[in-house]
């Protein structure tokens, strides 16, 4: 459970955080940048208030999670079925809008084929410019109940379609691990779906909720 001095902190970020408009500042002397999809501080209380939230996680920090979290410990991309192409494969093969043309005769890498990015809106062709995006990311899933999963558990998430999107790499890239609370896909008209699969999957694997978490996709099912 989060402490309450940190969910206090942020909970005073919150509303200004999500939904503020860019250009100005809000009443926490910051805004929300739509273009880059970041929240930034311009002047006080919003320096002071970032600041002691940092201060507070780093103290609750220490023993929190039953093992540190580590990439590898999550398997994927794996190849289920033994036909050489290995889950990233697979997503980009069933998410093509047109039939993919593979590297080689082999038939185990896509090269090309037609993507659609829900979180910015733009097609990509190329497979060596769009990344598979974990909805849920591994990192999140681990503080938030994953770190105690076996690694059958673990290999499951990593490899669930249900938690996988085909994205461009720079995106995928700026979300990283954060939470809806911290990051939103570009597009604001995919907030709606976001919000539902993000949960969706949450629920699936019984993942816990922080109280910003749960805030930021109430906002956004106000949307739908």
């Amino acid at each position: 459970m989060m402490p309450m001095k940190i969910t206090f902190l942020l909970l005073l970020l919150i509303p200004a955080f999500v939904f503020s408009h860019p250009g100005g500042v809000d009443n926490q002397g910051g805004h929300f940048d739509r273009k880059n999809n970041t929240y930034h501080c311009h002047k006080e209380p919003c320096f002071s208030i970032h600041k002691q939230s940092e201060e507070a996680y780093q103290e609750a920090k220490p023993g929190t999670y039953s093992k540190v979290y580590n990439r590898k410990d999550w398997p994927h991309w794996i190849d289920e079925d033994g036909d050489c192409q290995n889950t990233r494969q697979e997503i980009l093969i069933v998410s093509s809008k047109v039939s993919v043309q593979f590297k080689d005769s082999k038939h185990c890498t896509v090269k090309h084929g037609q993507w659609y990015g829900v979180y910015t809106g733009k097609t990509f062709t190329k497979a060596s410019d769009v990344d598979i995006d974990h909805v849920v990311p591994l990192a999140h899933a681990h503080r938030h109940g994953a770190d105690s999963w076996t690694k059958a558990q673990r290999r499951e998430f990593a490899n669930d379609f249900d938690n996988l999107l085909v994205v461009d790499d720079s995106t995928n890239q700026s979300k990283s691990d954060k939470a809806p609370h911290e990051w939103l896909p570009p597009m604001e008209s995919y907030w709606c779906e976001y919000g539902k699969l993000w949960e969706r999957v949450k629920d699936k694997y019984g993942l816990r909720y922080s109280d910003q978490e749960r805030i930021t996709l109430n906002q956004l099912a106000e949307t739908c």
